[in-house]
């Protein structure tokens, strides 16, 4: 007998990654093609869907409209938005704090592993992880009793993800646990008023690789800096190319928003899991502060 619970959940999965692919697509033709201005007919054909599919899905993914999202895509917006988190990151990274509660913005606790901890490789430790779907393609999710350990968007298969898992953490017992992982991916992209619940992530890494990721975590929901500014309110002026290598080795995807960090010059830079992905984030974003803004007003 077949499990339809277990059919329709497939189904959606299926439906979901399609709808993120197309989506990624159609930005990624329009962040390319942005000083051409295309217009919804030629981006629509650009994804294999008529107007009114594309305009339908796409507004229905991001909140807005095609022709609106494309705003956020230019270099002048994001330097606007890398000028406006400017002073706000150095005040809360010199004063320890997060940033600002706002109606969007996810309340995150980050603890790092003592020494001794990271030499055993989690030896003693119990990791339960999961695959889930989300607006940016499917995610894995691992969790332990001291919080989150990683998550990293699957631009491979999952059984790739899997093996980095283990090989991240090589003595500790991991195993597939989806229910202790749903309710961390149900809170996760859903923009709501700010839940008294954090996030706690307890994560691996150098001191300096720590330092960076807390840094991150100042810069607001729908905010940008530059390697350049994240190093500066750091206090390390000069070490703007190890942040970015610090970047680079992020655990936590989203929930330490190393997509929030580009070029002085306005373009977006490197990203772990894909240039296009990091675009959809950072318009994805966009266009939720502005919504929100909305209903406030």
């Amino acid at each position: 007998m077949i499990n339809s619970s277990a059919e329709n959940s497939t189904d959606n999965k299926t439906d979901d990654r399609d709808t993120y692919e197309r989506i990624a697509k159609a930005i990624a033709f329009m962040r390319q093609n942005h000083l051409s201005q295309p217009d919804l007919a030629t981006v629509a054909q650009e994804v294999h869907l008529s107007q009114y599919h594309f305009q339908r899905l796409f507004t229905r993914w991001a909140g807005i409209s095609p022709k609106r999202f494309l705003q956020y895509l230019t270099v002048e917006y994001a330097k606007s938005k890398i000028a406006e988190t400017s002073s706000l990151l150095d005040l809360t990274v010199d004063a320890g704090l997060s940033s600002p509660g706002r109606l969007h913005d996810l309340f995150v606790k980050l603890e790092a592993m003592s020494p001794g901890e990271f030499k055993a490789g989690g030896r003693g430790l119990q990791i339960g992880y999961g695959i889930h779907s989300t607006p940016f393609g499917e995610c894995l999710i691992a969790t332990t009793s001291r919080g989150i350990c990683n998550l990293q968007f699957l631009d491979t298969s999952c059984r790739d993800a899997e093996l980095e898992l283990r090989s991240e953490w090589a003595n500790a017992d991991i195993a597939q646990d989806q229910q202790a992982t749903q309710e961390i991916c149900d809170r996760l992209f859903t923009p709501v008023a700010a839940s008294s619940k954090p996030f706690v992530l307890w994560v691996r890494g150098t001191n300096f690789q720590i330092q960076v990721w807390r840094a991150l975590l100042s810069v607001p929901f729908g905010g940008m800096t530059t390697y350049q500014g994240l190093a500066a309110a750091m206090g390390r002026p000069t070490a703007a190319r190890a942040v970015g290598n610090a970047l680079g080795r992020n655990p936590v995807g989203y929930l330490i928003p190393c997509h929030r960090v580009i070029r002085e010059s306005g373009e977006l830079g490197g990203f772990r899991w894909g240039l296009d992905r990091k675009t959809a984030l950072l318009g994805w974003e966009a266009s939720q502060t502005q919504i929100m803004g909305q209903e406030l007003t």
